[in-house]
């Protein structure tokens, strides 16, 4: 019966003009506990769907989008089991990108427990076999971003040890959340959407930027091509699939910068985000723990900017890394710890100002760091429209 019922109902999609009925009626079998019905007609729908000749039939894909979110949304581990069959059947043109909002989804709905299933082992379910190992990478730190102890959690301990984790590049992030990263504002998925927080940095004051003090040292522009990409690597997103731009620069100093003159030097700089400041009144700049400046790179890759989703996660993170990295003058490659340690040996400073460079919508960020002997400021600017 079942079954006669979901070639009825994919029969009959083609001709439909509108399935927002069906999307009820499956939220109220998924909340009732039958995530088989939602999962065998999502399927059925990408059978279909492959099928297909030109034009494309854009209620199948649609139905298939909807029952990822609500096998995502519902817990249980019949919804992981049956998310990774229709994930498998469903695999397209950009996997990696499924790949990884598919384990930000699994790790934003379900349980620890629920999620051996992905993995190799005893656990696991026969459609693990189908599973990606980019998948189980990116599962891995989406969990690490919620605070999940991967490295006791069984069925998910032994995949860091594996070989195929060995060369992924998200094997250089560590498995633990360090207290840099303590802010970081991971997404939470529902059944219509995701949602996050956007924190930038300070609003827009009435104000002018004060002048440099006559004695500011003299500023050399040493910027190069390498170092200004891995600065603009957690919003290299935004120009790339959204409307966005950015500006990454790097200035050494003759003598050591006083971090209480940054505010004055700043806008001297001649940086093209900060052009024409001085006649404008719409400036603001304040001094932020190195947290804060992470929470503004890892939510500018994760979630991404206007028109995109960004990276999620895990390449969230690790574009965080690289960014924060490069603005603390760390060499590419450098251990974890040693990046750390001078990230937090910096100090941060987050700017934003009414100029024409800046849309001044929701996605503004002005990111500054001074080295510890005072003597590099580097700076990261970048913007974002609808």
């Amino acid at each position: 019966m079942a079954g006669e019922r979901i070639a009825d109902i994919v029969a009959g999609l083609p001709g439909t003009d509108s399935i927002g009925d069906l999307f009820t009626a499956l939220n109220e079998r998924a909340a009732d506990g039958d995530v088989r019905f939602v999962a065998d007609l999502a399927l059925a729908a990408a059978e279909a769907d492959a099928r297909a000749t030109e034009p494309r039939v854009w209620q199948y894909a649609s139905i298939v989008d909807h029952a990822v979110r609500l096998l995502g949304t519902t817990p249980g581990r019949d919804s992981v089991t049956l998310l990774l069959r229709l994930a498998a059947a469903r695999r397209g043109a950009d996997p990696r990108r499924g790949d990884r909002y598919l384990a930000s989804l699994l790790a934003s709905g379900h349980p620890p427990e629920h999620l051996a299933a992905v993995f190799p082992g005893p656990a696991s379910d026969p459609a693990s076999g189908l599973v990606s190992d980019e998948l189980r990478t990116c599962l891995v730190h989406e969990l690490v971003l919620r605070d999940v102890d991967v490295t006791q959690t069984p069925g998910i301990a032994a995949w860091p040890t594996s070989p195929q984790w060995r060369d992924h590049p998200l094997a250089r992030l560590p498995l633990t959340r360090w207290e840099v990263e303590a802010q970081a504002d991971v997404p939470v998925h529902g059944i219509g959407g995701l949602s996050f927080a956007i924190a930038f940095g300070p609003s827009v004051h009435t104000q002018r930027p004060p002048s440099a003090p006559a004695d500011t040292p003299n500023a050399t522009e040493v910027t190069a091509p390498a170092v200004a990409d891995a600065i603009a690597a957690a919003v290299a997103n935004w120009p790339d699939e959204s409307n966005g731009g950015a500006e990454a620069r790097v200035f050494d100093f003759a003598r050591p910068l006083d971090a209480a003159v940054v505010p004055a030097v700043l806008p001297a700089l001649g940086l093209a985000c900060l052009e024409g400041v001085h006649d404008r009144a719409g400036w603001a700049i304040a001094a932020q723990p190195p947290a804060n400046a992470w929470r503004i790179l890892f939510g500018a890759a994760a979630n991404g900017g206007a028109y995109n989703s960004g990276v999620y996660g895990a390449y969230g993170r690790l574009a965080a890394w690289q960014s924060i990295a490069a603005l603390a003058g760390c060499p590419d490659g450098t251990p974890f710890d040693a990046v750390e340690t001078r990230v937090r040996a910096c100090t941060w400073f987050v700017f934003d100002a009414d100029t024409p460079w800046y849309w001044q919508v929701a996605w503004d960020i002005g990111l500054a760091a001074l080295s510890p002997d005072g003597r590099r400021l580097a700076v990261l600017a970048a913007s974002d429209t609808d």
